[in-house]
Parts: structure tokens; C-alpha cells; sequence
């Protein structure tokens, strides 16, 4: 009479998962210029948060905010529950980044760098056959992320969710405030005046080329009119003159 009710309890006994005292965070350590960008996030690496299961793989999973609460720890990775490609119209939230518990060790050797950016990999974005693509975000969020640490199908342990992550977003012209601090509409007054008087210069400046450049051809240049030059002409014969006859 009891096998039954066994039977009943058995499916509830596999879905119980630890939850480790462990929240994801964006990194702090070392300081990064790109922690979010517009399509990408770092965040720190979960070492020594699931010690208990060296044998367990450890999933990353990305979620909406909105989406977070409807995920199921039973969806497996590389279905399409859980795909890249679906999210998030037809998938509340995919996995990847996937790693062993030898990825996230204890120690840590100077010099490591034990950050993963999500969203870093743009050649399978579109890629069907590779489901758990850690490719770019497509918007802006607010985003929750978790660690899921799955033996075989069976998920046996899980971080909490994350704080609300934001990506960067441009800022369009038109909302860029034009008086941030006060200053504003001062800068435009300042800046119009000085285009004015800049073009009010180059313009004498012009006129001031124009005028030289006349002067020069000889347009105002006065000529004296040369002196009548009287020739003479000599007759290079000598006419010597005659005695006179005496008589």
C-alpha cells in the first residue's frame, strides 16, 4: 500500500535543488572601462559555490526581469526551451556558459582574470545547431542571471538571481538635455554671437583683398605724358664756302 505513495513522492524528491548562499554580481575586481555595454555585461566568476558537486556542470542562466520567475530548473540546456535563438519571445530564458567545478576553483593565481562577459560570442547568434551561443543581448534589459549546477539532467543546485542589470543605451540627439546645468542656453547666446562677428570679419577681410587686388593691376595708377621730343636734322654735308671772283 505504500508503493504507491511512493511512487508520488519520487518525481517531488528529484526536483529539490539546493540553493547556495551565493548571488551573481558584475564584477568589480579589476576594474573594467566596458563592465556593461550595449549588447554585453561582465560579471564575477562563482568559485568555491559549488564545491559539493564536482561532478555537476554549471550553467549560466540569462533572463529577462519580467521572465525571470517562469524559467524551470527541469528544462535542460540545448532544447529549445532553453535556446539563444528563442529568447525571449519563445524562451523565458536560455543557457550557456556552460563550465565544471575545475573552471571555478578555490584559488586563484595571481594575475587571474576570473570575470565572464556575457553576451561576447557574434558568430553563432543566428546558428540553430548551437542553442546555448553566449551571443549578444539584443536590448536593453533590465536583465537577471543565475548559476545552475545540473548532474546529468537533474538540477541539484542553484544561486539566486541576480540584481537587475541594465546595458547601456545611445542616447538619441534629441534627448540631450540643452540646458544641463544651467548653462545651456547661455552657451547657444555666446556661440551665435561669436559666428556673427566671426562672419562680420571674414567678410571686411574679403573686401579688404578684393580692394588690394585692384590697386595692384594699375587701375588708379596715374601716367605723365611724355614731353614733344623735337628732332633735328642735320645735313651731314659741309658746304665750304667759295672765294669771290675779283675782278
Amino acid at each position: 500500500t505504500m508503493l504507491p505513495l511512493l511512487l508520488l513522492l519520487l518525481p517531488a524528491a528529484h526536483a529539490i535543488v539546493e540553493h547556495v548562499a551565493y548571488t551573481p554580481v558584475l564584477t568589480t575586481t579589476p576594474v573594467l572601462e566596458g563592465l556593461t555595454t550595449a549588447s554585453t555585461f561582465v560579471l564575477e566568476q562563482p568559485r568555491c559555490v559549488f564545491e559539493k558537486y564536482s561532478n555537476a556542470d554549471i550553467w549560466l542562466v540569462v533572463a529577462l526581469e519580467k521572465t525571470a520567475t517562469t524559467f524551470n530548473n527541469s528544462v535542460a540546456p540545448g532544447t529549445p526551451e532553453s535556446a539563444f535563438q528563442n529568447f525571449p519571445d519563445n524562451a523565458p530564458a536560455y543557457m550557456t556558459l556552460n563550465a565544471t567545478l575545475a573552471n571555478y576553483p578555490c584559488a586563484k593565481s595571481p594575475g587571474d582574470i576570473t570575470v565572464l562577459r556575457v553576451g561576447s560570442e557574434t558568430s553563432c547568434t543566428d546558428d540553430k545547431a548551437r542553442p546555448t551561443c553566449n551571443g549578444p543581448l539584443s536590448g536593453p534589459g533590465p536583465y537577471l542571471v543565475k548559476f545552475l549546477a545540473l548532474e546529468g539532467s537533474e538540477p541539484v543546485a542553484e544561486t539566486g538571481w541576480s540584481k537587475p542589470i541594465m546595458l547601456r543605451t545611445a542616447k538619441s540627439f534629441n534627448s540631450i538635455s540643452m540646458t544641463n546645468g544651467g548653462h545651456g542656453a547661455g552657451m547657444i547666446a555666446i556661440t551665435t554671437i561669436l559666428s556673427i562677428l566671426f562672419a562680420i570679419l571674414l567678410a571686411g577681410l574679403v573686401a579688404m583683398l578684393v580692394f588690394w587686388g585692384s590697386d595692384s593691376c594699375g587701375g588708379s595708377s596715374t601716367f605723365s605724358k611724355p614731353e614733344s621730343v623735337t628732332v633735328r636734322r642735320y645735313n651731314t654735308h659741309h658746304v665750304y664756302d667759295q672765294p669771290s671772283a675779283r675782278l
